[in-house]
């Protein structure tokens, strides 16, 4: 995967859950909920993929929700806390996932602003919080310049208050500690190296959720094989969280202190209270589609535009709430396959493609 530098939007699949995939395709393949052999192997195999990924997000099984994706944990976690409070009234960070946003809707909702590192004051929060708060977000890392957020002293002002706090968690599972304090917490199998098509909605106990699947279902439920293939994916990942955190912080640490040398590109984000493998980068006066493509060229996959929606390159809504209105911006990413050489030809590479586009 030489090149392919963004691991924000979904690294690599581990090389274990690889093989748990293939292995759970030939024994998983079964219907866990019927009472022939097959089916109670079946079911054997959900219960211990599902006991795996509780203590990797150190939670209990039965708080689990399992999911066809991220983005459906994230909405399916603010429309059932929602639907089990009595007030409507939303606390939310300026920079939550579109995936979040779309899950509030027309609530009515108070967005805590964010310093020009992405950051959000946990003073600024706790004093957001109302009477009729029903519900409060925040993102526990951003998932564009990768600023990680107070979750701890927000939880805390939460739980004075007496408002479920919903931690969106995909990109800083198995990269950072999960955060503690909170009511509900989101992940996402293919941000870790499990396979797309997974998604984690963990309620603690206690949290009153009501669901709003049609005929009051809870868990929308997710493929056996995928299931298994990220529960290893997440213990793999785990297991190496450390080893890569160093590494990782050190390849980012190096990109950032040669790019910032570059004239016309500024690098954004805290540079210390950050996700280990995501660099985020701004261009004042290019053109972000244009360079985007140019390093496709070049063989480098980068994220430009909104990773919220990158599809049409919109602004982006965290960097607006920074105070960096830019035509370009680009969230490099790495993972466990990148290697020096990876980061080395990228800082040969980019220098060029900026004047390139400059000249012409």
């Amino acid at each position: 995967m030489s090149g392919f530098l963004d691991a924000a939007s979904g690294p690599p699949l581990h090389p274990a859950a690889r093989e748990a995939l293939l292995a759970a395709l030939d024994d998983g393949w079964a219907d866990p909920t019927r009472l022939y052999a097959a089916g109670r192997r079946a079911r054997r195999l959900l219960d211990g993929a599902r006991e795996a990924l509780a203590h990797g997000l150190g939670a209990r099984p039965d708080e689990l929700l399992l999911t066809p994706s991220g983005t459906y944990a994230a909405q399916l976690g603010v429309r059932g806390l929602l639907r089990g409070r009595t007030g409507a009234h939303v606390v939310r960070s300026a920079i939550e996932h579109s995936a979040v946003l779309a899950g509030i809707g027309a609530a009515p909702t108070t967005a805590v602003p964010v310093d020009r590192l992405g950051r959000v004051e946990a003073a600024a929060f706790a004093d957001a919080l109302r009477e009729e708060s029903a519900l409060a977000c925040l993102i526990s890392a951003s998932h564009e310049v990768g600023t990680v957020q107070p979750v701890g002293p927000v939880a805390a002002s939460c739980q004075a208050a007496g408002v479920p706090l919903l931690v969106d968690a995909c990109q800083s599972v198995a990269r950072l500690p999960v955060p503690a304090g909170w009511s509900a917490l989101v992940a996402s199998a293919h941000k870790w190296g499990g396979p797309p098509g997974v998604g984690v909605l963990v309620v603690r106990t206690g949290v009153r959720f009501a669901s709003p699947l049609p005929g009051g279902d809870r868990e929308p439920g997710a493929s056996l094989p995928l299931v298994l293939a990220a529960a290893v994916g997440l213990q793999a990942a785990a297991a190496e969280a450390a080893a890569e955190d160093a590494r990782l912080r050190a390849l980012v640490e190096r990109m950032r202190s040669r790019i910032a040398e570059l004239p016309d590109v500024s690098v954004v984000g805290d540079p210390v209270n950050r996700l280990p493998h995501l660099l985020a980068l701004s261009f004042p006066y290019a053109d972000g589609e244009v360079l985007q493509r140019a390093l496709d060229r070049e063989g480098f996959a980068v994220s430009s535009g909104s990773s919220c929606a990158s599809s049409v390159l919109e602004p982006s809504h965290v960097l607006e709430a920074m105070g960096l209105l830019t035509s370009a911006h680009v969230r490099v990413s790495l993972h466990r396959d990148t290697t020096e050489q990876d980061v080395e030809r990228f800082l040969e590479v980019l220098p060029r493609v900026l004047a390139e586009q400059r000249a012409g």
